[in-house]
């Protein structure tokens, strides 16, 4: 089955190139790089994100021959000591801990840090410390950094590799991701971005037993420069007991795969960027360009509201001949913040990008329901002892392309089946309370977490048929810009959102300002477009059918017109920026 009638051309390594600079590749050219910066008496540190495999960098590390070599892993506390003093954020939920907002010292034992710090100090010759938070031993005089995804953390984590300081490569991949969202990546982001102009080398772990090297001027000049014109992040694709077919043909993917549920693209929490250095690709966290560049990349005023986080996410919800997601509801401001410690909730939207026949969307409540009859139907369910019928408490709307559906926090909502999501939200993506999975396992063959507690105390329900008509589905009117000559709605999101967007119908070009706050855009309809600059401050960036593209805040005025197509031919693209 197709479901385009053209080819696309959708980029999955979006790659900014750069020059002046070289990237070596392999621990052999690394290695020799190292050798040619370390003196008679030198402290050489190697500083990792956490997730990076110490036996691979060993190879590298045992080739020096240093007077002695500190590892970091035995400076930390126990892990039996961690878990208790971390028992409150870890929590006994498979799905949700509590934010951790404190610093790599806390979980590290003072009297054996002081001691590595003395060994350093009075030893001379060739020293090496690494691992984890190494540069709290020493800053040293050669200070490499390696650095990984978390995406790639993931999958590490899927194939058996523990988190750090544990013993616990058996455990869930839930209690895994968990332990990584709300503690460990929190401690690692703040630590490694105290360190960002301290970086002599930055190395990229992400393909195992091929390790990419750049300096730390080339690392701080291709964040710089990326954060001065338009991007994408590397996306990436993950199946589900739910997914669907449509992003196999779209996005080139792998079509011996059973589906593909859901795609990050445009999540720089969670997606890489590429650097070309003349032929070699290195892989960085889009993170490091949000904590280091957060004012050009945000603006003055998102970066005053919310700190070096990127706000708005899109998102892939592939259905297509696949199965309904889960019926589910996400947690109000006030909620989210005493009980898992988030500053804004994953207030959201679904846009869609494509639908079949009969393709539907979920969501609020029918009118006159028991409220809680609902609750104990969900109970009920989830012990197996009924099949809960969704459609006697939930709304089914049809769903054709290009609707948009508004979801903000408290709505219960889901995809149905036949829909090609654009999800278009608030950043925190991890907060989803399942009500109802359709009598499904996971792919792990386990139940899939469902949280009916948490649920009942979120749903808003005055939410019902009447409200919902009105103010969520297709809530569409007609803008004008000045100097745009084409078709301009206003989609959404909801008053209680933070996110407005706007959907651009033209088959010319049409002209845009950040105003000093970030723009998120998609390219929803049309083979190709162009964005460029009035002034030139940023070569012609061409993007595709379905791709997210960011356009920093510094970059003022932009224009976007069809490219690579016939004349009078149409585009439509759908911008996201904070209100």
């Amino acid at each position: 089955m197709h479901y385009i009638n053209f080819e696309s051309k959708y980029d999955r390594f979006p790659t900014t190139k750069i020059s002046g600079f070289q990237a070596y590749r392999g621990y052999d050219s690394i290695y020799e790089e190292l050798c040619s910066k370390c003196g008679a008496n030198t402290v050489l540190v190697f500083d990792y994100y956490p997730g990076v495999d110490e036996k691979e960098v060993m190879q590298l590390i045992d080739r020096f021959d240093a007077n002695i070599k500190i590892a970091t892993y035995d400076i930390f506390k126990e892990s039996a000591q961690i878990n208790e003093q971390l028992k409150y954020h870890i929590t006994e939920d498979r799905v949700f801990g509590k934010m951790y907002y404190g610093d790599f010292i806390d979980l590290i034992d003072e009297e054996k840090l002081s001691k590595a710090q003395e060994q350093v100090q009075n030893t001379s010759g060739l020293r090496i410390v690494y691992g984890v938070a190494a540069s709290l031993v020493a800053k040293g005089d050669v200070l490499v950094y390696f650095d990984m995804a978390r995406w790639e953390i993931q999958m590490r984590f899927r194939k058996g590799m523990p988190n750090y300081k544990m013993d616990n490569a058996d455990e869930d991949n839930l209690r895994k991701f968990k332990r990584g969202y709300f503690i460990e990546w929190r401690l690692a982001d703040k630590h490694k971005a105290r360190l960002f102009d301290q970086f002599d080398y930055v190395v990229d772990t992400n393909k195992s037993n091929d390790p990419k090297m750049i300096s730390g001027e080339a690392f701080t000049t291709s964040l710089k420069a990326l954060a001065q014109k338009p991007f994408r992040t590397m996306p990436y694709f993950d199946p589900g007991v739910w997914g669907g077919q449509w992003m196999k043909e779209v996005c080139h993917l792998d079509c011996d795969q059973d589906n593909f549920a859901w795609s990050f693209d445009g999540v720089p929490e969670e997606n890489s960027i590429l650097f070309d250095y003349n032929g070699v690709v290195v892989e960085l966290p889009c993170m490091d360009l949000v904590l280091y560049q957060p004012k050009e990349l945000l603006g003055e005023q998102i970066y005053a509201r919310f700190g070096a986080e990127f706000p708005i996410r899109f998102d892939f919800l592939d259905t297509m001949d696949g199965q309904n997601l889960s019926l589910q509801v996400h947690p109000v401001t006030e909620y989210i913040k005493k009980n898992f410690g988030m500053n804004y909730t994953q207030d959201e939207s679904y846009y869609i990008l494509d639908a079949q026949e009969n393709a539907c969307v979920y969501l609020g409540l029918q009118e006159g329901i028991d409220k809680k009859q609902m609750i104990d139907d969900l109970r009920a369910a989830q012990k197996g002892e009924i099949i809960f019928d969704a459609e006697k408490y939930i709304n089914k709307w049809p769903a054709k392309k290009h609707d948009h559906f508004l979801i903000p926090a408290g709505t219960c909502h889901c995809s149905g089946s036949g829909a090609m999501v654009l999800e278009i939200s608030a950043t925190p993506y991890i907060f989803t309370f399942k009500l109802w999975d359709w009598e499904r396992l996971g792919l792990d063959g386990l139940p899939r977490p469902v949280h009916v507690e948490h649920g009942k105390e979120v749903i808003q329900w005055y939410r019902t048929t009447q409200w919902v008509k009105d103010n969520l589905v297709n809530a569409t009117y007609e803008v004008q810009e000045e100097g745009n000559d084409c078709r301009i709605e206003h989609t959404g999101l909801h008053a209680l959102e933070f996110i407005e967007t706007r959907r651009y119908t033209t088959d010319k070009v049409t002209v845009h300002d950040t105003k000093g706050t970030v723009n998120m855009l998609n390219l929803v309809d049309g083979k190709e477009a162009i964005i460029e600059s009035p002034d030139h401050s940023f070569e012609p960036f061409v993007v595709h059918y379905a791709e997210t593209f960011i356009l920093p805040a510094c970059i003022g005025a932009y224009t976007i017109r069809p490219y690579g197509m016939s004349e009078n031919e149409e585009i439509k693209f759908i911008k996201a920026y904070v209100r």
